[in-house]
């Protein structure tokens, strides 16, 4: 490896900051290798590199440790203005504890008439795509899975919310039990030990 920092343990936007100044001495084709202890700063150094058109690998190597690669290229600043690309680059992605994580366990919201039910959980999703905020996560277990399937009302509520960045993820093992896995129309399929990762990283959980 051409050049190598290790930016573990540094606050946003040190990370960035570091690699930015190593890569004024780097040559087009030279690598730099950046260590990092978390996935935000891993999103922070993939945006500055996509913005300066620069080629970027990640991986995880262990619990809280992560390698970003980042490969010297051409650059966007000539077409994005050095003003604007300064200013992405010093723009920290919110930490994952200030983030929410909104588990869906129906496709139904509160207990009684299943038809109401079904009708207020349609409502809650629209009413997601509204706030000011969209959650970092959505969770769908148990019957839950049926609103990210074929047929689900709320599909394009879920598309929109994805669209603008939220994670969307419905259980496997839910989908298989209700012979739902070809019919998933949104988002990816996870399993229980990311469901109690995620939960166990958020920054506060919304479950209706």
């Amino acid at each position: 490896m051409d050049h190598k920092i290790d930016a573990r343990g540094l606050a946003c936007p040190l990370p960035v900051v570091n690699t930015k100044n190593e890569m004024k001495t780097m040559k087009e084709g030279e690598q730099v290798e950046v260590l990092v202890d978390n996935e935000i700063a891993v999103q922070n150094l993939t945006k500055f590199a996509n913005v300066r058109n620069h080629g970027v690998q990640a991986e995880k190597l262990g619990d809280n440790e992560f390698r970003v690669v980042i490969t010297a290229g051409g650059t966007a600043a000539s077409a994005a203005g050095d003003e604007e690309v300064q200013e992405q680059e010093e723009v920290c992605l919110p930490n994952a504890k200030d983030a929410a994580v909104v588990v869906l366990s129906s496709n139904q919201m509160g207990s009684g008439e299943g038809a109401l039910g079904k009708t207020l959980m349609k409502a809650f999703i629209f009413a997601l795509t509204k706030q000011d905020t969209f959650p970092k996560t959505i969770l769908l277990y148990n019957s839950g899975a049926f609103l990210s399937c074929e047929g689900s009302d709320s599909l394009e509520d879920l598309k929109l919310l994805e669209a603008e960045g939220t994670e969307v993820y419905t259980c496997g093992t839910c989908l298989n039990y209700y012979e739902l896995t070809e019919k998933l129309a949104v988002g990816g399929v996870t399993n229980m030990y990311d469901i109690v990762e995620m939960m166990s990283h958020a920054g506060k959980i919304i479950k209706p």
